[in-house]
């Protein structure tokens, strides 16, 4: 086993087993980062899960941060802070790595210094599939080459470049959609470019509890969890004619679905979670970005 100069950062929330297993699958790999900061927002786990994290802590296997108040981009940028390499690679906390990930997010980044590196990511519907002869680009195919976006569970990016541009943008609450878009609409407007590199690849367990999933299925909830980020995005990346056309089109896309086309007494309930989203979206924007600052509170060792 060897130690590589990046830093891994798990944000993880009401995660129990699965974290677990995650961290042991990373802790197992031949080539490792040099650290594992796990960015716990979780009020409490299950007795054998808190056990195990405080052992592998005490260990220093993992550095075991806990934060009061679940933000994805809040423990993201706590990541950027407390880093101890020059690189962080930040993965979800349901994950299987493959054996070169690490290797292969450090070889993208000797190759093309200064670039943001996405890396391969396998969903369940994706398992067994040969993506070969594919010729459009998505998050499991083969072909490396220059993107746009990125996905937040399999991403890595230099420390001083992404707090140079202020981290990632705290005012995406609950389920934080569309933070990565925001982020890479900066990187990308700076002058910097986004490279997908198929080699460096985690199998995505989509676990149906913990995380996201703590707020419900964005079909079926009338909460504006899933909602706010969507509308937050636009406020601060569009204008004009293009920021009202795209508003308009999520509200209306937001109930043009199978699930309210089965279920059409759920189309009043989704227009009106929406709504909210949208209010609490410009609320948002009114006040401004809120972007990576080091803090003296909020953040712990166990």
């Amino acid at each position: 086993m060897t130690m590589s100069a990046i830093s891994i950062a798990i944000p993880t929330y009401r995660r129990e087993q699965t974290l677990l297993d995650t961290l042991d699958s990373l802790l197992a790999l031949a080539e490792r980062a040099i650290e594992i900061l796990v960015l716990d927002q979780s009020e409490r786990h299950e007795t054998h899960v808190q056990e195990k994290l405080a052992a592998l802590h005490l260990a220093g296997d993992i550095r075991w941060l806990r934060l009061e108040t679940p933000s994805i981009p809040k423990a993201m940028n706590t990541a950027l802070i407390e880093a101890r390499a020059p690189l962080v690679l930040f993965l979800d906390d349901d994950i299987i790595p493959e054996e070169r990930l690490v290797l292969a997010h450090l070889d993208a980044h000797r190759r093309s210094p200064g670039v943001l590196v996405a890396g391969r990511v396998i969903q369940p519907w994706n398992e067994d599939k040969d993506y070969s002869a594919d010729t459009h680009f998505h998050f499991a195919c083969l072909m490396p080459q220059k993107i746009t976006e990125f996905m937040g569970g399999n991403f890595s990016v230099s420390v001083s470049q992404a707090l140079f541009l202020g981290g990632f943008d705290e005012n995406f609450v609950k389920v934080a959609y569309r933070f990565e878009a925001e982020f890479a609409y900066r990187w990308i407007a700076s002058g910097r470019q986004i490279c997908y590199e198929p080699d460096a690849v985690i199998h995505h367990l989509k676990v149906s509890a913990g995380g996201t999933r703590t707020f419900g299925e964005h079909l079926s909830t009338v909460r504006p969890d899933h909602a706010v980020g969507a509308y937050y995005f636009t406020l601060c990346t569009r204008s004009g004619a293009r920021r009202v056309s795209e508003v308009l089109q999520r509200f209306v896309s937001s109930v043009r679905t199978r699930h309210h086309l089965r279920r059409p007494w759920w189309i009043p309930l989704t227009l009106f979670a929406e709504l909210r989203g949208f209010g609490w979206a410009v609320a948002l924007a009114a006040r401004g970005p809120s972007y990576a600052r080091r803090r003296g509170s909020g953040e712990t060792n166990p």
